[in-house]
């Protein structure tokens, strides 16, 4: 039978300056109620991180150039112009017109005449002329490497 807060043991034990014995105890302890119990040692850890370095790398970049050159197709255009007479007399004035490679101009002025009329008196020409040749454009290429070095581990003092 364990003794609770009802039982005359109990009420004996609150009236004194003691505690009840602890479970686990000695048989004899048990016995007497009026044993005290003593914490005489506690224990506890503790956790902490220290950061040491331990060592260390350096990393550079060299950058190298390269001069090449790459091959391109250029295109040059030019324009020829060329002004030839006409003096032909029309009725409205004629557009501008493409044949073949060539885009004609229809130059127009009023002559006074009893009556006006028009009169082309020239037409220019232009001729488009197109060259390519195949040269080489010079370039720069840049690239980029890489030197990782290993730092020496500092003094362990």
């Amino acid at each position: 039978m364990t003794d609770t807060p009802d039982t005359p043991a109990a009420r004996a034990a609150a009236r004194t300056d003691s505690p009840l014995p602890a479970a686990g105890q000695a048989a004899d302890a048990r016995a007497d109620d009026r044993a005290q119990v003593i914490d005489v040692l506690a224990e506890t850890a503790e956790v902490r991180i220290v950061r040491r370095e331990t060592g260390g790398v350096r990393v550079q970049l060299v950058t190298e150039t390269e001069e090449t050159s790459l091959p391109a197709t250029t295109r040059l255009e030019t324009v020829e112009v060329t002004r030839h007479p006409v003096n032909r007399v029309v009725e409205t004035a004629p557009e501008t017109r493409t044949e073949g490679d060539v885009t004609i101009i229809p130059v127009v002025e009023e002559q006074a005449v009893l009556t006006t009329r028009l009169v082309v008196t020239e037409e220019i020409h232009i001729r488009r002329v197109v060259q390519t040749s195949d040269d080489a454009v010079p370039v720069t290429l840049r690239r980029q490497r890489a030197v990782i070095s290993r730092l020496d581990e500092p003094d362990a003092t």
